[in-house]
C-alpha cells in the first residue's frame, strides 16, 4: 500500500477553517451519505475489512505521524494522561484496525424492526431504524476515536465529519487518508469521511452551526469542550460527560474482591472516563479493607487524597494520604489520584454519590443483595456495576463493539453508543388503499 504521505489529502488545505469552506465539507459530506446509506450489509462489513487491512498496512507511516505529534505534545508541556490517549503504536494500531473487523462481525442495525403490529382495519405498521444521514464529531487527542467513529457511522449508513484535537492532527490526517482512499478504491465517495482540519475554534463554531447539514453531533473530551458545544450549537447534540466514577467499599463487601476492584478502576488505565476517582469505603471495614488496599494503591504509584477518618487509617500503614478538599470529590483527575472517603452507611455513600457525581458509572462491592440492589435503583448514572470494575462502562466490553462515546444524558441514548445509537427511525405503514374517516 502507499505511504499516507503519497495519498490526497483528507480535506482542502490546513488552513480550511471559514464558514464557506466547513460548510461546503458538511455539503459534500451530506452527498456522500446518500451513497453510504442503501449499502447492503455485506458490501459495508466488506469495506470495514479493507480499511482495517489497510491500516495495518499502513503502521510505519502512522505511528511516525503520531511520533511527531507526541513530540510537540511533549514539548507543549501535555500530560502524561493525554500523551497516552494521544500515543499509537504497532499493537495500538492493530488493536484499532481490530475494533473495525468486530464491527465487521456485528448484525447491521439498519433494518431493525423496532416494533411493528397490524392494526383492526388491517394497516401493517412497523417502525424501523434507518440511517441518522451525517454524524458529526468534535473530539480531543484520542487518534483511535478517528477510526471507530468511521467506522461506526459507516456501518449504521452514515457518513461522517471528524473534528479531531489539534495534538493528533498529523495522525489524524493520516488515518483519514487511508480511509478516504479505501472508500475510493470501493468505488464510494471519499467525502463520507471528512476531516475538518485546521481552523481552530471558529471551525468548531461553524460546524455546531451547521443545522440541516449535520444530523447529530457528539462532542467527545473534557467538561470545556462539551460544555462548550452543547451550549453553543445549533445542531442536535448527544453529550457525552465526564467521567467522575465511584467505587462504594459496603459493610458487607468481600475485601479481597474489593481490592482488586478498587485498583483495576483507578489503574488498569487512568487516563480515561471510565476509571475511579472516588473510593467511598463504610466505617464497618475501613481500617480492614484500607490497611489492605491503600499501600497495593501507593505501589501502583496512585497519590491518595483522602478525608480525617483515611487520614488516620493510613498511619498505622505508613501511606502518605494528603487532605481531600471538595475540589477532590468534584474532580475527574485522569491521573493516578484517587479521593478516599470513610462513610456511615449506604445513606451517606449514595448522598455522596448524588452530590458529586457525573452520572458516568457508579459501582458497589457487597455480598448484601439488598445492599446491591437499593444501589442500583437509587443511582443515577449512565452505567452501575455491582462487584465488578467501572472500566467495563465501554462499547466493546459489553458487546457493542466499538464505540463512538458513552452519554450521561437521558434522551435517545445514554452510556456507551453503539451501532444502533447512530440510527433513527422511520415509520412504515403499508396499506391497501386505506383512506382515513
Amino acid at each position: 500500500m502507499a505511504s499516507t504521505s503519497e495519498l490526497s489529502p483528507p480535506v482542502s488545505p490546513p488552513d480550511a477553517g471559514s464558514r464557506e469552506q466547513v460548510l461546503a465539507a458538511c455539503r459534500a459530506a451530506r452527498e456522500a451519505s446518500r451513497a453510504v446509506r442503501p449499502l447492503t450489509r455485506a458490501a459495508k462489513d466488506a469495506l470495514l475489512l479493507a480499511m482495517a487491512d489497510a491500516l495495518v498496512a499502513a503502521t510505519s507511516d502512522v505511528v511516525a505521524a503520531n511520533a511527531a505529534d507526541l513530540e510537540r505534545g511533549r514539548q507543549s508541556g501535555l500530560t502524561a494522561g493525554l500523551l497516552d490517549r494521544l500515543r499509537l503504536d504497532d499493537a495500538r494500531v492493530v488493536g484499532v484496525a481490530d475494533a473495525l473487523r468486530e464491527l465487521a462481525a456485528l448484525p447491521d442495525p439498519v433494518g431493525e424492526v423496532v416494533r411493528g403490529q397490524r392494526l383492526a382495519n388491517g394497516l401493517e405498521v412497523r417502525q424501523t431504524r434507518v440511517p441518522m444521514g451525517v454524524v458529526a464529531m468534535v473530539y480531543e487527542a484520542r487518534p483511535n476515536v478517528t477510526v471507530d467513529a468511521a467506522g461506526l457511522a459507516l456501518k449504521s449508513g452514515n457518513a461522517v465529519v471528524l473534528r479531531g484535537g489539534s495534538a493528533a492532527e498529523h495522525t489524524n490526517r493520516g488515518l483519514v487518508a487511508v480511509l478516504r482512499r479505501c472508500l475510493a478504491e470501493a468505488g464510494l465517495p471519499a467525502d463520507a469521511v471528512t476531516l475538518l482540519d485546521g481552523g481552530g475554534r471558529e471551525a468548531v463554531h461553524h460546524l455546531m452551526t451547521a443545522r440541516g447539514l449535520v444530523d447529530v453531533l457528539i462532542p467527545r473530551g473534557g467538561a470545556d469542550l462539551i460544555r462548550t458545544v452543547v451550549e453553543g450549537s445549533t445542531v442536535p447534540v448527544i453529550e457525552t460527560g465526564v467521567g467522575n466514577c465511584h467505587v462504594y467499599v459496603d459493610a458487607a463487601a468481600d475485601l479481597d474482591q474489593a481490592v482488586a476492584i478498587a485498583l483495576n478502576s483507578k489503574v488498569h488505565r487512568p487516563s480515561v472516563c471510565n476509571a475511579a476517582e472516588s473510593l467511598l469505603v463504610h466505617r464497618d471495614v475501613a481500617d480492614a479493607f484500607l490497611a489492605a488496599a491503600l499501600p497495593r494503591l501507593v505501589e501502583a504509584g496512585v497519590r491518595l487524597h483522602g478525608d480525617d477518618a483515611t487520614q488516620a487509617s493510613a498511619t498505622t500503614s505508613g501511606v502518605v494520604v494528603e487532605p481531600a478538599t471538595d475540589d477532590d470529590w468534584a474532580r475527574e483527575y485522569l491521573s493516578l489520584d484517587l479521593a478516599v472517603r470513610v462513610v456511615g452507611s449506604i445513606d451517606e455513600a449514595l448522598a455522596h454519590i448524588r452530590r458529586w457525581s457525573s452520572g458516568h458509572t457508579e459501582a458497589i462491592v457487597t455480598q448484601d443483595l439488598s445492599a446491591s440492589r437499593r444501589f442500583v435503583a437509587e443511582v443515577d448514572a449512565a452505567a452501575v456495576m455491582v462487584n465488578a470494575s467501572t472500566r467495563f462502562t465501554d462499547g466493546g466490553q459489553l458487546g457493542l463493539g466499538a464505540e463512538i462515546g458513552i452519554s450521561t444524558q437521558k434522551l435517545h441514548a445514554r452510556g456507551p453508543m453503539g451501532l444502533a445509537e447512530l440510527t433513527t427511525t422511520t415509520w412504515v405503514v403499508t396499506g391497501e388503499g386505506h383512506v382515513r374517516s
